[in-house]
């Protein structure tokens, strides 16, 4: 099996990062998901309700199928575009925290804009431009783990990001919960929060890893397992994105006797419990991934369970049992995602272009958003997921597969 050289691996000693910085960098992450996850869960589906009411029409399925779509196109082109800018800037010495910091405020206006939107077509737009934005933030906020945490550490970091998902979607139930917020103080808070997260990784100086050769003798063996885990990484996250966008509606179509408020308010709460749970496991697989340097036996194994909770919310008849059955597929996708995150940037063939690759790579996040969709609306009904849940189970299953073919990783 083709094996990294030593001088691809940064050395311990000198180069691990202090828990602390492990910690902040984890905390900025937590905004970047905070930035999107409560909006594309909830907000942005009880907005899209809102405004389709107040124009006297219909179709909010179709509204949202298409708000989705065009963001994720839009996700997919601005990723690239500022990993590329931000590697630019790493090359003359500026480093990445300004493109950071602009995408922040660029976001906060975003949501400025979503809050007053008050037709289908003014949401889209505003949705489109917070793409753009929010995609300033993530993309040099994952190259600067590429560059300042070493490969000895990245499973460990790679674990602490699952905490991004139980904070957010904490927040995502608070907000609905707290029914003195009206629509647009719900959309005010979370830039505050965001800006509260993402500030201390700021104000830390830049501290990059020694830096390693542009060349490697299995540098192709590199470009071919970053392309497994691409391919990989996409299938299983069609079911996330599908799932991301849907599952208001889901659990709608299998409680139809509930009271679409009281809905939200319970979904805010399994989110958290879906998201919270995987977090300790995750950072403990990582440690162990870590230490064993072996990281596609968990891999594979997350997409097993991951595609068990699918399958159970394909049968689901009542919200509780749809609850738990998605409570199991979050515990394996949370940690597959978490582990995939830091497996892939051992991958990346050359330390001059990881913002760029790690652009590319998020088109494993961004194309499930056109794929997942479009295929839930070709094959789910607003009472009826069934078939698209057992769709989206054999595609992850498909996806833990693809994983295990590569090489140059264990």
């Amino acid at each position: 099996m083709a094996r990294l050289p030593a001088s691809r691996v940064s050395a311990p000693g000198s180069d691990r990062r202090s828990t602390l910085f492990l910690l902040v960098f984890a905390l900025a992450y937590v905004g970047g998901v905070v930035g999107y996850l409560p909006l594309l869960t909830l907000l942005l589906p009880i907005k899209v309700d809102a405004v389709v009411t107040a124009i006297g029409g219909a179709g909010r399925l179709d509204v949202l199928t298409v708000i989705v779509v065009a963001g994720a196109l839009a996700a997919s082109v601005s990723n690239i575009a500022f990993g590329w800018l931000s590697d630019r800037s790493v090359a003359r010495g500026r480093g990445r925290r300004g493109w950071l910091a602009g995408g922040f405020v660029a976001t906060a206006i975003a949501y400025a804009a979503m809050a007053v939107a008050s037709t289908p077509i003014a949401l889209i737009l505003a949705v489109v431009a917070f793409q753009v934005a929010v995609n300033a933030v993530l993309a040099p906020l994952l190259a600067i783990m590429a560059d300042e945490v070493p490969d000895a550490q990245k499973g460990v970091a790679g674990g602490l990001l699952a905490m991004a998902s139980p904070v957010a979607s904490a927040l995502a139930a608070l907000l609905v919960a707290t029914t003195s917020l009206n629509e647009t103080l719900r959309l005010a808070v979370v830039p505050v929060v965001v800006a509260c997260c993402i500030v201390p990784l700021l104000l830390t100086p830049a501290q990059p890893i020694a830096r390693i050769g542009t060349t490697s003798p299995i540098e192709a063996v590199l470009r071919r397992d970053l392309a497994l885990a691409w391919s990989a990484r996409l299938f299983v996250q069609v079911a996330g994105s599908a799932l991301f966008v849907y599952l208001f509606y889901y659990l709608e179509s299998i409680a139809s006797s509930v009271a679409p408020g009281r809905i939200a308010a319970r979904m805010g709460m399994v989110m958290i419990v879906a998201y919270t749970v995987p977090l300790p496991i995750a950072v403990l697989i990582g440690r162990l991934a870590d230490r064993s340097g072996r990281t596609k036996p968990f891999l594979f194994a997350a997409t097993i369970v991951a595609a068990s909770g699918l399958c159970g919310m394909a049968f689901a008849n009542d919200f509780t049992s749809g609850a738990v059955a998605f409570c199991v597929y979050t515990a394996g996708a949370s940690v597959f995602l978490a582990l995939h995150a830091s497996f892939a940037m051992q991958l990346l063939p050359n330390p001059l272009h990881r913002g760029r690759d790690l652009g590319l790579l998020n088109l494993t996040n961004t194309l499930p958003g056109l794929l997942g969709p479009t295929l839930t609306w070709a094959l789910a009904t607003p009472t009826d997921f069934d078939a698209v849940m057992l769709v989206l189970a054999a595609l992850t299953l498909c996806g833990g597969g693809i994983i295990l073919a590569a090489r140059g990783r264990r």
